[in-house]
């Protein structure tokens, strides 16, 4: 079992920057790899960054790409979501996962994702 909790969402103006956390709990926490998916109201729930455990590839969904980056201390088993430049369409709950493989085509997947958090709210003013 995998314990995902999220931190960092807030109220921020557009342009401005949040960071967000996921820290990851549990007995083999920390050989999986973590992903951010994003889910605005009455929207699917949308592939946002990822980060390989073992080589640190990063991927991006297209929206987010330039503006956002992720990264992951893994002697804290805790990955980070930098926002930058935001804008009123990031709007969403964000969700942090873990996934045992992000190869290929699977990173941006939510089916190859096992473990889910709860989601921290982030809100963009325009």
């Amino acid at each position: 079992q995998v314990q995902l909790v999220e931190s960092g969402g807030a109220l921020v103006q557009a342009g401005g920057s949040l960071r967000l956390s996921c820290a990851a709990s549990g007995r083999t926490s920390s050989s999986y790899n973590l992903g951010w998916f994003r889910q605005a109201p009455g929207k699917e729930r949308e592939f946002v960054a990822a980060i390989s455990r073992s080589t640190g590839n990063t991927y991006y969904g297209d929206s987010v790409k330039g503006r956002f980056t992720i990264s992951r201390d893994n002697a804290k088993n805790t990955a980070y979501l930098q926002m930058d430049s935001l804008k009123p369409e990031d709007t969403a709950v964000y969700y942090c996962a873990a996934a045992s493989y992000i190869g290929g085509r699977y990173y941006n997947t939510k089916s190859s994702y096992a473990y889910w958090g709860q989601g921290t709210q982030v809100t963009v003013s325009s």
